[in-house]
């Protein structure tokens, strides 16, 4: 499986016009999402696809780029299965076990934003100290954690900071990009608030 995110004009036929190029390219599209609508036009859209034998990657990258108004931000292999995990299957992870809905949180939000890892850290007196880390986190998250949401850099990783109540925030990592889109940090920052009041009502 592949994931590509490509950007293209908010008009009737733009979606037929990428998904013919796909498939004239020899990819094979499984699912789709919105990621982002902008105010000038441009949706921001995730499609997860598969590849026909011997096509290649490249191939999908250039027959997208030759579509008017599209531009692909970004590709690469997607090892979480053969579909993308809406913000329900979130919710009723979270709900499964209210008490736990914090620690689900960090099991989810990797495979939901197509990330590397997850991490809840809290902000203690001699630093930063991991409570909970998804599968591929790192050892030592050294960040600064502002007031709100919020992008910075860990090495190689991109990585967006959302608050999780007093002195805690979530993490979320991707290596190499893409970057996190303003949409992505609003979401981000909704799913923590609803497994924070989840637990606490829990």
């Amino acid at each position: 499986m592949l994931l590509l995110r490509v950007e293209l004009p908010n008009v009737p036929g733009s979606l037929g016009r990428l998904a013919t190029a796909i498939g004239a390219a020899g990819g094979d599209i499984e699912a789709l999402e919105i990621v982002e609508k902008r105010a000038d036009g441009i949706d921001v859209d995730d499609v997860l696809l598969d590849m026909v034998d011997g096509a290649m990657p490249d191939s999908v990258v250039s027959a997208c780029n030759g579509v008017e108004g599209v531009k692909v931000l970004w590709i690469s292999r997607y090892l979480a299965g053969g579909n993308l995990f809406p913000d329900l299957e979130v919710v009723e992870s979270l709900t499964a076990d209210p008490s736990a809905a914090l620690d689900s949180l960090i099991t989810v939000l990797p495979v939901a934003f197509r990330c590397e890892w997850a991490a809840r850290v809290a902000v203690t007196d001699p630093g930063l100290e991991i409570e909970r880390a998804s599968e591929g986190a790192p050892s030592e998250i050294d960040l600064v954690p502002g007031e709100g949401l919020g992008r910075q850099e860990l090495g190689d990783d991109l990585v967006a900071i959302a608050p999780a109540g007093h002195a805690r925030f979530v993490v979320l990592g991707r290596r190499g990009g893409p970057e996190f889109l303003d949409s992505e940090l609003a979401r981000l920052g909704h799913l923590v608030a609803l497994a924070a009041s989840i637990a606490r009502d829990g």
